[in-house]
């Protein structure tokens, strides 16, 4: 069993593959359309919801990402996609070098947090909010730390 983080879009999980794909420097990525399925008479989307990503996945350095759109029609069963804080990705025990064209990549159009700097916990600790909301934390150290701690 593998636990995967998935994000939702409201119609930008396109625009977001192409983003995710350069700034994690993707090794592949798959993207099934709602269009793939033809329509449900009972449940009919627009030209523009079959248009969008019924789902996706990113494979980067050994680690997957799943993104989808969730359709208008689908959101008043779903609950509306909003972007917070609740959830961030966390990318640990990336050598500094690792790091750094990552996070650079993740800032464009995004809200540096934390720069990406050393600490007295990592060598190369810094927080993100790409374009998108979505909130990526690099520690690459985590695991060492953790340990350090934990029984």
């Amino acid at each position: 069993m593998k636990t995967v983080a998935y994000l939702q879009f409201d119609g930008q999980a396109e625009e977001a593959l192409t983003f995710y794909e350069q700034a994690l420097q993707a090794t592949s990525i798959k993207k099934v359309r709602f269009n793939a399925f033809g329509q449900n008479p009972g449940a009919p989307f627009t030209d523009k919801e079959q248009n969008m990503i019924m789902e996706s996945r990113i494979e980067f350095r050994g680690n997957t990402l799943m993104l989808s759109d969730v359709p208008p029609s689908m959101q008043a069963i779903t609950g509306i996609i909003t972007r917070g804080n609740s959830l961030l990705i966390s990318i640990i025990d990336a050598e500094p070098e690792v790091n750094e064209p990552i996070f650079r990549a993740l800032s464009e159009d995004g809200t540096v947090l934390m720069p990406l700097s050393s600490t007295p916990w990592s060598s190369s600790f810094g927080i993100v909010i790409d374009k998108f909301g979505v909130m990526w934390k690099f520690n690459s150290e985590a695991s060492k730390f953790l340990n350090s701690f934990v029984n």
